[in-house]
Order: structure tokens, then sequence, then C-alpha cells
């Protein structure tokens, strides 16, 4: 564990505990966590994960300017929940997604795993898309997200990080809960 994976999960934390709150601040939080995150996979020759953050870095450019914007009443964004409908196509997304990135990964880099390195990248940006929108599902792929990390970076060495999933596992139950009352609460007004 050095000074800059340690430094990168106090970001992570502080970031996610942000987002379960609804607080704007958690995108310029996680910009930072983003930025030394690169650095940290790429040096782990986790190539998926470089390709993930570097995606990420314009998620939360999105999703500062979404929730900033929020509604055309000028109200803040609310949470919405997906039907089911939609939560099967994200289904078909991931599992396309994770294919065929593992499989680019086999065929032209070394990459240490490249399929649970895949399956980390593709739900992550899904669920990083549907955090920015406020839809309610995106912390149960993070759960699943979560898992996944805890036992790739432990592997890999990233103890700093695998503990950032730990507790982001623990964060996206409290965001989930957090945001259900969110969701069955009456609209301002």
């Amino acid at each position: 564990m050095g000074p800059l994976d340690i430094t990168a999960a106090v970001f992570g934390v502080l970031c996610v505990a942000l987002y379960a709150r609804q607080n704007i601040w958690s995108w310029p939080t996680g910009l930072v966590q983003v930025g030394l995150s690169i650095y940290l996979f790429y040096t782990a020759k986790l190539y998926a994960d470089v390709g993930l953050y570097i995606i990420f870095f314009g998620l939360q450019l999105y999703g500062w300017y979404h929730w900033a914007r929020g509604t055309r009443d000028d109200l803040p964004l609310p949470v919405v929940s997906i039907r089911a409908t939609e939560a099967l196509v994200w289904l078909v997304v991931a599992a396309g997604g994770i294919v065929a990135l593992g499989h680019s990964l086999v065929r032209w880099t070394d990459a240490a795993l490249p399929f649970w390195d895949s399956a980390i990248a593709v739900l992550s940006l899904i669920a990083q898309y549907l955090l920015a929108r406020k839809v309610l599902e995106n912390w149960l792929v993070w759960m699943i997200v979560d898992v996944l990390g805890i036992g790739v970076y432990w592997t890999k060495d990233l103890h700093a990080i695998a503990i950032l999933h730990g507790l982001f596992l623990v964060l996206a139950v409290y965001g989930y809960v957090s945001w259900k009352r969110a969701l069955s609460a009456p609209a301002p007004g």
C-alpha cells in the first residue's frame, strides 16, 4: 500500500459518501479520485480500468453538470427508478460489453484478469451513467462492482483499493436505502 492508493481511497470514500447524500460536491471530489486511479491501474496493468477511469473523467463532468442543472423548474434533480424492460436492456448491454472488452483485452494486451477487469469496467460505466441520471438502481450495480473489485484488487496487491471497495459496498447499501426513501418521499412544493 502506497501513499497514492491510500489518497485515492480516501477521496473515493468521501466521493461516494457525498453521492449517497445527493451532495453536488461529490463530483469534484470524484475527479481527484479518478485522476489518481488512472495512474494506479496503469502501473498494475489493469488496462480496462485505465480506460474506464478516463471515461469516468468525462462522466464526472457530465454528472456534475446534470446535477447542478436540476430540473427545468429549478428544482433539484429527483431520484427516479427504471422499468423492468430498461433493466433488461442494461443487462444485455452489460453482457455484450463484458464479452467484447474481455476478448479484446485477451487478444491485444497482457491484461492480468481480462474478463474480471472488463466486468468491473463495463458495469461501472453503466452504474456511473445511472448515478449521473439519479437512477436508484445505480446502487445495485455498484454493489456488484464492489464485490468484484474487492477480489480483483486484492489479488493485484492493491489492498487499499480493495478495502475501498469494501467501504464502497457499505456506502452503496446506504445510498440505496437513502435514495429509496427519497424516491418514496413526496415532491417538494
